[in-house]
């Protein structure tokens, strides 16, 4: 699954570094605000894509460090740092599974839009426990799905045809449970949905993925239709996305 990742990342990087969504300032500016680090804290972003998380946090904290495990989401990094003469920021190409940081030297870890990638979560997120010091912050954006059987198997199901690497997107009820178990304690959580326009998924998905994705919305009943927000506005379909946005601390190290 992490090598998938590298593949599919490695070939859509350059989207990446451009994507609104990805660099949308406001999304960026909430999360910094719901973490409120400290000038001096030491932060790691995991999963961090072409950096604009990790470089949204820099003005605000001593350093941050930014991992992924595609070599070529850090090139786009690089090439984003340098634009920005953006000092305090170091890249270094991880896998979340295996973190290589000595325990409790972070004081926050990030991870936005990557965890539905991580082939272990359990095991990740345990690492982000062990390298974050007790009481430290592990704050968390990630697509997510509702509390429903039914949407939960078809936006996960779409997901894997548009993606490769998509793993499995959890509930705001899974993520507690999650965190529970890797020693964390839920401070914050809060949902928010979006609605897409169908062709969303078939963006950069494999021609064998994007005929299964087209011919999906045809074999939707009511439920499905239902289940997944499915609507059609100016003969546009679109479709519910959902997320979820947690804040947790570190408990006392194990």
């Amino acid at each position: 699954m992490v090598e998938d990742a590298r593949q599919v990342f490695g070939a859509r990087a350059g989207w990446y570094a451009t994507s609104q969504v990805h660099r949308d300032p406001a999304a960026l500016a909430r999360l910094v605000a719901w973490a409120a680090p400290a000038p001096d804290a030491r932060v790691l972003d995991v999963g961090a894509g072409a950096g604009h998380t990790a470089f949204a946090f820099a003005p605000h904290v001593g350093h941050v460090i930014a991992t992924d495990p595609t070599r070529a989401m850090l090139e786009e990094s690089v090439a984003i740092r340098r634009t920005r003469t953006i000092l305090n920021v170091d890249l270094v190409l991880a896998d979340a599974q295996d973190l290589p940081f000595r325990d409790g030297w972070f004081d926050l870890v990030t991870c936005r839009r990557a965890a539905h990638h991580v082939p272990d979560l359990a095991r990740g997120l345990r690492e982000m426990r062990r390298v974050l010091r007790p009481g430290g912050v592990l704050l968390v954006d990630d697509r997510s799905v509702p509390e429903d059987d039914l949407a939960d198997a078809l936006q996960n199901a779409l997901d894997v045809l548009h993606d490769p690497s998509h793993v499995r997107e959890h509930r705001p009820s899974g993520w507690r449970t999650l965190l529970a178990e890797a020693g964390f304690r839920v401070e914050r959580l809060e949902t928010y949905e979006e609605s897409r326009p169908f062709s969303a998924f078939t963006e950069s998905a494999r021609p064998d993925d994007v005929l299964q994705l087209e011919a999906a919305p045809a074999t939707w009943g009511p439920a499905e239709r239902q289940a997944l927000g499915a609507r059609e506005v100016g003969g546009v379909l679109l479709t519910t996305h959902w997320f979820v946005t947690v804040l947790s601390r570190a408990g006392a190290a194990p």
